[in-house]
């Protein structure tokens, strides 16, 4: 399985946003970050996929088109997500 895109929702003031970054940026994984704080269309955009307002929220998806979600950082359902040992 091969992975067209992670994007993450986050604002710019949340602590739990930030660790997942750095997390990935450790790990030399590549992704969009969006600021639903500085843009009312990308975070109705999170919304409308989510359900919710809760940040960070993870979309991932596959080289198939199937998308696996996360909300808040979870280090475990991203490893798992992404293959990571």
């Amino acid at each position: 399985m091969f992975f067209i895109s992670i994007k993450i929702y986050t604002t710019t003031t949340c602590p739990y946003c930030k660790l997942e970054k750095e997390y990935l940026d450790l790990k030399g994984i590549k992704y969009e970050n969006i600021f639903v704080d500085q843009n009312p269309k990308a975070a109705e955009e999170m919304v409308n996929i989510s359900g919710q307002m809760g940040v960070p929220f993870t979309v991932i998806t596959d080289d198939a088109g199937k998308q696996i979600t996360i909300l808040g950082f979870d280090k475990e359902k991203v490893n798992q997500a992404l293959n990571i040992p």
